[in-house]
């Protein structure tokens, strides 16, 4: 379990957090011809091995290497605007999957540092990488079905002050969730409609309205579940 922890947090961190749009942008450009292409894969390898930190695992840095860029590049290939977060969901489940069965097939690794001490750490630094950009970016896909113009909103907004604001949402239900605070995670549900119900009483229709409930639910959603799988984990 120790293993696919690792391999996972490699994962968000190599794809959402250590990936750039203008890095992304170009891959989507230049295809095959793109080095960053080559360079993502590279990374996901490299980052995999750091983590394992065992020379008898170099073999699951180069398969990561291997199998990633193939999926990446298929991706590219066959990625239009009506199948992008189709596609987006599949290139996901296919990274993941290979890191399970990688995992599943790697004996455990010996560590200096207490075991306790890694049981809590690892789910706990996959849970926190989780649900900051990965999810974030997740959202955005997934809200690309829809499109708000300045006509629904009537006001305009920082830039990425959306992005950051569901970060730290998330963040702090999942603190919530695992200290046994389950109150505070309704409080501040309640703190952000009070918030936000200047911003829905000027839409001009339900969409603004819709858009916002539907993006907070998920987001709180996701949080709630994460918090609960990783206690789950620890008893």
């Amino acid at each position: 379990m120790e293993v696919l922890i690792k391999l996972l947090i490699a994962h968000f961190l190599g794809d959402f957090i250590l990936q750039t749009n203008n890095f992304t942008k170009q891959k989507e450009k230049h295809q095959l011809r793109s080095y960053h292409l080559y360079v993502h894969a590279t990374i996901h390898a490299l980052l995999s091995w750091i983590l394992l930190w065992d020379l008898k695992y170099w073999y699951v840095a180069l398969i990561i290497l291997v199998t990633h860029f193939l999926i990446d590049a298929g991706k590219l290939y066959f990625t239009t605007k009506k199948n992008s977060r189709w596609l987006f969901t599949i290139d996901q489940i296919a990274h993941i999957l290979i890191l399970v069965v990688l995992a599943t097939n790697t004996s455990g690794i010996n560590f200096i540092i207490n075991e306790q001490f890694l049981q809590i750490l690892w789910p706990l630094i996959l849970c926190v990488l989780f649900l900051t950009s990965p999810v974030a970016i997740m959202l955005k896909i997934f809200f690309t079905r829809w499109t708000l113009t300045e006509d629904d909103t009537g006001i305009y907004g920082l830039k990425n002050a959306g992005k950051w604001i569901g970060m730290l949402e998330r963040l702090l239900i999942f603190l919530f969730i695992i200290t046994d605070h389950f109150s505070a995670v309704g409080l501040l549900l309640t703190a952000k409609s009070v918030f936000r119900f200047g911003d829905l009483s000027k839409a001009k229709n339900m969409k603004l309205t819709e858009y916002v409930l539907i993006g907070t639910l998920l987001s709180f959603g996701i949080a709630i579940l994460t918090g609960l799988l990783f206690k789950n984990y620890m008893i």
